[in-house]
């Protein structure tokens, strides 16, 4: 019989019990899947005054990419290990906050599908259509759910599970006046790629200088590091992107930054090094062999890591006046030549 939650799910519900004193913990909403019940959480720690920095990490959109999940509770377990002793990180969490949400999609997760228990693909699920032409499927479609990359219903809510990502997001990050995201997933090209806004247009967003200035840190920091840092339209646009609907949303204030990124960690790397996960629907999206999975932990754990630092200290780094532009158009340059 197979366990009655998925056991990334189970693996967080047994953390939370562990250091529940230490986290804050929510229940954003509950998914049916049969006759049971799946919950959805959201844990948070650290400062959350609106002038302190915030940094967000998801995983568990698409139940396929288990690695996603598995990357953001690696990291959450580390970094609950460390409360209790770590005087830099406990200085950390006293000028930020830190959001995660796992295991977004746990009715996906228990299921072995990319699409939630209603066949909505939750990363085409927003309500953003696309400016330019989509592929055909792959950018979005509302044709069955039967089919992949769902939308959902023309004119319906937005899912449940997105909707708790949205809450989120709008409460603990869009409370901040700068915070980043990160949204792990797996299943696109030979390399690590970490991709930003808009997956809807070519058009650049509006906070280009401050992503071109973020991935210049990165190459300072970690001169070895193996991410492809890019725009997503630079391979695809889609319709529906939950990470566009809010960005679109903070920029409604202009006194407001955040900065959306989506790792999308190189599965078909695995597959090469591995052909026998041919074999495999999860061998398609996930690293099977345990000596992997270890090695893509230890990478990722460290880049999420980054990441809370570079909120934490984004002053030290986020251009302003005259360096802004300067970045701004390195940026065109690099990501745009046509602009």
């Amino acid at each position: 019989m197979p366990a009655s939650e998925p056991s990334e799910l189970l693996e967080l519900e047994r953390l939370v019990d562990k250091l529940g004193n230490l986290l804050q913990v929510r229940v954003l909403c509950r998914v049916d899947v049969g006759a049971r019940s799946l919950p959805v959480y959201a844990i948070s720690l650290g400062n959350p005054a609106p002038s302190a920095p915030a940094a967000g990490y998801f995983g568990g959109v698409h139940g396929l990419e288990r690695i996603g999940a598995t990357v953001v509770l690696s990291f959450l377990r580390s970094v609950a290990a460390r409360l209790r002793w770590d005087s830099l990180l406990q200085q950390q969490l006293e000028r930020m906050r830190l959001v995660f949400m796992p295991v977004v999609n746990p009715g996906g997760l228990w299921r072995g599908t990319r699409a939630n228990p209603q066949g909505v693909d939750l990363m085409r699920n927003a309500p953003v259509d696309a400016e330019q032409r989509v592929a055909f499927l792959v950018g979005g479609q509302r044709l069955s759910a039967r089919l992949p990359w769902y939308r959902g219903p023309r004119s319906a809510p937005m899912q449940a599970e997105s909707q708790a990502l949205c809450t989120v997001v709008e409460e603990e990050l869009l409370s901040h006046r700068f915070s980043i995201a990160v949204d792990c997933h797996s299943g696109f090209g030979l390399s690590d790629r970490i991709w930003f806004p808009y997956a809807s247009t070519r058009t650049p967003i509006p906070h280009l200088a401050e992503m071109h200035a973020l991935s210049e840190i990165l190459d300072q920091t970690h001169s070895h590091h193996p991410y492809v840092f890019e725009p997503q339209s630079c391979q695809y646009l889609t319709h529906g992107d939950l990470w566009d609907h809010l960005y679109q949303r903070a920029c409604s204030d202009p006194a407001r930054v955040l900065l959306p990124l989506t790792l999308e960690m190189g599965s078909w790397l695995w597959v090469k090094k591995n052909p026998r996960q041919l074999l495999s629907l999860q061998g398609l999206f996930n690293p099977l062999l345990g000596h992997r999975e270890a090695r893509v932990l230890r990478r990722q754990v460290e880049w999420l890591d980054f990441v809370g630092r570079a909120a934490c200290g984004h002053q030290g780094w986020c251009p302003s006046g005259e360096a802004r532009e300067q970045h701004r158009q390195q940026a065109l340059r690099r990501w745009y030549p046509w602009h």
